[in-house]
């Protein structure tokens, strides 16, 4: 019948093609159209969760020495007046503040349970902040020989103005980092080839350069902020300084040495010096393409240069903390030979960290 055969007719029949899903004005195109297209990347929101414990932790230990070097290169000054502005910490000054601060992280993540924010933030917390920092102080003491000490009216007064700092400041900003995992961060840093455009080349074709973090000049696109990434490197400095110090009086004084010593000024040095070496390491790597052994020899030569820059610097207000006058292979006392294995070591580290900080990420406050 002519009914049947018009309502039974096959859709390539009735409309002369049959309509594919996903095509314009098939049935696959309006359920593409109500369906959202994908976020771009620039457009996803951001990944990664809070730092790995290992990470927190070596945070933790740094950030302990640098308030020990500042209070006690402030405590120094105050007594005896000295440009070189010397400040002291240990390893197991380091270990220490990793631990505390660790479980002084786990105080602070129950403010929200409080029913008072201005209870936690002003009694709960400096409490518990200056109960563990007087029990650690003592276990230190205690640790290298030292009897039981007293902790006087005005360590209590410091202790409890450090723990505002570290609940209201540090703590506050420093659980806004995040960790991207390197699949995460390899599908965030992968760009689209656009439309037409040619294959990558096939093995036995030209070398292809390691993919990086895209940005300009070789410069992370992601990561922390340069401020950050400053503050991060001047700490650094300090924490070699001392590890380096105290080892090296070690070896010097046998069982005597219990602290190792930096500067203030070394905060300036490092971090100015590591922030321009990380640059180097993006451009020479991500954009020529230089292997490690390859960079090496430059950052060393600008590290040498650097450090005598700055010496020269310091030593025309008697503000030099170094002299390696009684060293061979020195140059006017302010950069040794002998100390070229440490800097070579130092430099291939660098890398290292400044591959770990690129999948670090900050979040502001909205």
């Amino acid at each position: 019948m002519a009914g049947s055969d018009t309502d039974g007719e096959s859709p390539a029949r009735r409309g002369g093609a049959a309509r594919r899903p996903g095509t314009p004005g098939g049935r696959g195109s309006e359920a593409a159209a109500g369906r959202p297209e994908p976020l771009s990347t620039a457009e996803e929101p951001a990944e990664g969760a809070a730092l790995p414990a290992w990470m927190r932790l070596y945070f933790y230990g740094m950030h302990g020495i640098t308030l020990d070097v500042l209070v006690s290169s402030a405590r120094r000054f105050a007594r005896s007046p000295d440009l070189r502005m010397l400040g002291f910490s240990s390893p197991y000054g380091c270990l220490l503040h990793a631990l505390t601060h660790f479980a002084l992280e786990k105080v602070y993540l129950q403010k929200r349970r409080c029913p008072s924010a201005l209870v936690f933030d002003f009694l709960l917390y400096p409490s518990a902040h200056v109960g563990l920092q007087t029990l650690a102080g003592q276990a230190l003491l205690l640790s290298l020989g030292g009897g039981l000490g007293g902790t006087g009216a005005l360590d209590l007064a410091l202790q409890y103005l450090l723990a505002l700092y570290h609940s209201q400041v540090f703590l506050e900003r420093f659980l806004r980092l995040r960790y991207r995992q390197q699949q995460q961060q390899q599908r965030l840093d992968a760009s689209p080839a656009p439309p037409g455009s040619r294959a990558p080349a096939a093995a036995g074709g030209r070398r292809r350069r390691p993919r990086g973090p895209r940005g300009t000049e070789g410069t992370p696109s992601r990561g922390l902020p340069d401020l950050l990434r400053f503050l991060f490197f001047g700490m650094h400095g300090f924490l070699d300084e001392i590890f380096f110090t105290f080892f090296f009086n070690v070896l010097g004084q046998g069982d005597g040495a219990t602290s190792g010593h930096t500067s203030l000024w070394s905060f300036l040095m490092y971090g100015s010096c590591s922030f321009v070496v990380e640059k180097l390491y993006f451009y020479l790597h991500y954009s020529r393409g230089w292997s490690t052994w390859q960079r090496v020899p430059i950052y060393v030569i600008f590290i040498y240069v650097w450090e005598l820059s700055w010496g020269l610097g310091l030593r025309t207000c008697g503000a030099c903390s170094w002299d390696y006058s009684h060293y061979p292979l020195n140059f006017m006392g302010l950069i040794t030979l002998m100390y070229l294995p440490g800097w070579i070591f130092l430099s291939v580290y660098q890398d290292l960290l400044s591959n770990v900080l690129w999948r670090v990420q900050y979040l502001p406050t909205n």
